[in-house]
């Protein structure tokens, strides 16, 4: 057997597992759009933990998090592995929490609807959605472009970047169709063990060619000393409190994890959920991120290559680096899949139904659901084929376009003077802000070592504070004062 099918075969092994377990789903899921897309809301703790930690770990956790601390030092593991550890499990109870009590007696789906619902406006619940699938559109190419990045470099070429990045897709396809969020659920909890295995498997085992994690590191130390200080010359404090703040705000407003705030069987899954969150995040993020670390240190060049795949192919035997790709296979697919479900629900919720179809029922709205994925799904394979972006680039720019929706969400759901023009001005402002200094060269990306993310989350709350102060909320604005207080 050569080397590229036994490489293959692992790797499509595992991904028929994940289409049995999908299969397994359908059978048990209603056809009505609220199971679909939320499981009826009876995901318990294990589940909700796992499903939520195996979303959120994408291709940036196996390839971009790595090649970044290669290149540039392991700071990421301060930014991703502790302040957003500890920063997201923070916004899951001020946000996620409150969205459950609403979610749970209102039966919302989506953050646009809830909005939507909130000040009386199917415009604002549009503006959201759109805002939304704006951002998260470049983001599961990210994931398409992980894919097929990695499977070329896993056959060393005999599987091309379109043919990697397609098989995923399609298979992504297949069980996200067939199961919606339950069926995602239970195969992120499959992903999420696994990958979480793996990548320990894999220090481990790196660690062992190396003699240990002393020589490893004094290996590091005597090539690059700069990697063992803080800052290493080449991040501020600034930079990295930017990159933190906005990471882990942008994570809250990310529609497939936003959405897991409904889900939640329980108060007390709730609760256990985001309590567990920082140690599950540390549990992985550490050692994918110190094998970049440690590798800058090795006589090896990853050049433009993935420094994992590289690392991989150096240090391991074939059958192992296949099952670690398998790993990152299940990072991608494990965010992509919630993302295609979570992005077709805001386009069938929050602008099919309020703008095309008010009168769609619940059985056409589920059937439109699973259409939108296959939609969803193919239009970002195709534009990543044609894509001249870095991955991390994509992905860095995704957060904090998402980043710019919290505080104004955030004031909607504990401040009840705040107004629909105070939410317009808000959110409108601070995204236009923001799309300046990503896409216009003479808008500055930093102000004072401040990276535009986080000073456009405060341009939002300036805006939506200040503008709801000098408006009174309309009549329909009024009938709906109520939505605070209910979930107190």
């Amino acid at each position: 057997m050569s080397e590229t099918t036994l490489q293959l075969g692992i790797v499509g092994g595992y991904l028929l597992l994940s289409l049995l377990v999908g299969l397994l789903a359908y059978r048990l899921t209603d056809r009505s759009a609220e199971d679909y897309y939320l499981a009826s809301r009876t995901l318990g703790t294990v589940v909700l933990l796992f499903t939520t930690f195996a979303t959120l770990l994408s291709a940036f956790t196996f390839f971009g998090g790595p090649n970044i601390v290669y290149g540039s030092g392991p700071e990421w593991i301060l930014v991703m592995g502790l302040m957003d550890g500890v920063l997201f499990a923070v916004l899951w109870y001020i946000v996620g929490y409150k969205q459950w009590l609403l979610g749970r007696e209102h039966g919302y789906v989506t953050l646009g609807e809830m909005l939507g619902d909130r000040f009386g406006s199917p415009a604002l619940r549009g503006l959201v959605a759109g805002i939304s699938l704006f951002w998260l559109f470049p983001y599961v190419m990210l994931q398409q472009v992980g894919a097929g990045t990695a499977l070329e470099a896993l056959t060393g070429g005999e599987l091309s970047y379109a043919m990697g990045a397609g098989l995923v897709t399609v298979f992504m396809i297949a069980y996200v169709v067939l199961a919606g969020m339950r069926g995602i659920a239970w195969t992120d909890t499959l992903q999420g063990a696994f990958m979480l295995v793996m990548v320990w498997a894999a220090v481990l085992w790196v660690l062992t060619e190396l003699g240990g994690m002393s020589s490893a590191t004094a290996t590091l130390a005597e090539s690059n000393p700069e990697f063992l200080s803080l800052g290493g010359g080449v991040y501020s404090p600034q930079w990295m409190l930017s990159q933190a703040i906005g990471i882990a705000f942008g994570v809250a407003m990310f529609p497939q994890v936003n959405q897991r705030f409904f889900v939640a069987g329980s108060k007390k899954v709730l609760k256990r959920t985001f309590s567990l969150w920082p140690i599950m995040v540390v549990l992985l993020f550490v050692p994918a991120f110190m094998l970049g670390a440690w590798a800058r240190g090795l006589p090896i060049d990853a050049g433009s290559e993935n420094v994992l795949s590289v690392l991989l192919a150096e240090y391991a035997p074939t059958w192992f680096a296949a099952l670690v790709i398998a790993g990152a296979m299940a990072a991608m697919m494990s965010s992509s899949d919630s993302m295609l479900l979570s992005g077709s629900s805001y386009f069938t919720r929050d602008l099919y139904r309020p703008f095309v179809n008010p009168d769609a029922s619940d059985s056409w709205e589920d059937t439109l659901g699973r259409i939108g994925v296959a939609v969803f799904a193919i239009g970002a394979f195709v534009a990543s084929l044609y894509t001249p972006k870095a991955i991390v680039e994509i992905g860095s720019t995704a957060f904090g376009g998402f980043a710019q929706l919290a505080l104004p969400v955030i004031v909607a759901l504990y401040w009840s003077r705040v107004t629909r023009a105070g939410m317009f001005a808000g959110i409108l402002g601070s995204q236009a802000f923001y799309l300046l200094s990503v896409f216009v060269s003479f808008v500055p990306g930093t102000y004072g070592g401040w990276l535009a993310s986080v000073v456009g989350m405060l341009i939002g709350l300036v805006l939506t504070v200040s503008v709801s102060a000098v408006t009174s909320p309309s009549a329909s604005e009024e009938t709906n004062l109520y939505f605070d207080l209910q979930a107190d």
